[in-house]
């Protein structure tokens, strides 16, 4: 006998039954009719091959095997309310509970900075994790339940996964500070002059910016091609390379004042991020209070969040959370 082929109603006939010591009573505290109840006895007794109550002086006595199983059944049937309860009642300030988001590298030290600093006093008990997600596995991903939510770019995924726009980033121009080839301003002839850091996990094909790049018709000099802004932004702060990326990957450095920032000096669109759900999710109440966070959270980041980090030489904690990896 396996689980998926018994009719959990049942026990619940069966724990009524026994604290009710009668069918009728039992019938009276489900709000069942007594052929229901009967029925539902009947099924448990050829379940069990035993007879689980008997009469005795009007009261139906429990048998030696229903005694037996009883605080199993009760265990069992308490701990699916609680599941019930705490996933219809989410309250984050004593719920426990852990969520995963899907978050690109360059968003992850912004992103979880704001999202922790808004909910530690609130939501005590908490735990985030961040995970790299390959994109042509977002969809299941989000549908199996491994990820809660994702922040990328725009994709094109199907209406089961739902969508809404979270950050704009305008694409600026990274140089380390002492650069000896920049003054106050960067103009055209040296950007295309100077030697470029490229980040793309891809293996092949243009990145973000030099797709744009080739619809105006210009070829940036790529020296240095790597896979994380973390790794280029500590490249450009030891070289003299540029990096063309989202305002967020200077936050990426311990001391992000060791970079200039520049504005680009060609017209190329700001990166647009959109959070993702999936579909079974959308009226899940953990969902969406995490939902809810994360716009908070990024609603305090735009184009001048780093402005205001300039000049911060410590290093902030956080409080205890799970970063699994990165793309």
């Amino acid at each position: 006998m396996h689980v998926r082929d018994i009719d959990l109603n049942l026990f619940v006939v069966f724990d009524a039954i026994y604290s009710e010591g009668g069918v009728s009573r039992a019938c009276f505290r489900l709000n069942l009719t007594q052929p229901a109840v009967s029925h539902a006895l009947g099924r448990l007794r050829a379940m069990f091959n035993d007879p689980l109550f008997v009469r005795r002086h009007h009261v139906m006595t429990p048998t030696p095997l229903a005694r037996q199983i009883i605080t199993t059944v009760r265990q069992a049937l308490n701990g699916l309310e609680t599941t019930l309860t705490h996933t219809n009642r989410f309250d984050p300030a004593r719920t426990p509970k852990r969520f995963v988001i899907g978050l690109r590298n360059n968003l992850e030290a912004p992103i979880l900075s704001a999202l922790v600093n808004r909910i530690s006093a609130v939501a005590p008990l908490v735990e985030i994790a961040t995970v790299r997600c390959e994109r042509n596995n977002l969809e299941r991903e989000l549908a199996a339940g491994t990820l809660d939510v994702a922040i990328d770019t725009l994709l094109p995924l199907p209406a089961e996964v739902r969508r809404i726009q979270v950050l704009t980033e305008r694409i600026s121009v990274f140089a380390r500070r002492d650069h000896p080839e920049l003054g106050a301003r960067l103009d055209k002839k040296t950007y295309l002059r100077l030697e470029h850091v490229c980040v793309t996990s891809r293996r092949s094909g243009l990145s973000f910016e030099d797709f744009q790049f080739q619809r105006l018709g210009i070829q940036r000099n790529v020296r240095l091609q790597c896979q994380n802004f973390t790794t280029a932004c500590h490249v450009v702060s030891r070289s003299n390379m540029l990096l063309t990326a989202s305002d967020s990957a200077a936050s990426l450095l311990d001391q992000p004042g060791l970079l200039r920032q520049f504005p680009c000096p060609f017209p190329i669109s700001p990166h647009i991020n959109y959070m993702y759900w999936h579909a079974t999710a959308e009226d899940d109440t953990p969902n969406q209070w995490l939902r809810e966070q994360l716009q908070a959270a990024a609603a305090t980041l735009g184009p001048s969040h780093l402005a205001r980090k300039r000049g911060r030489a410590t290093r902030r904690r956080l409080p205890v959370l799970a970063s699994l990896a990165a793309e």
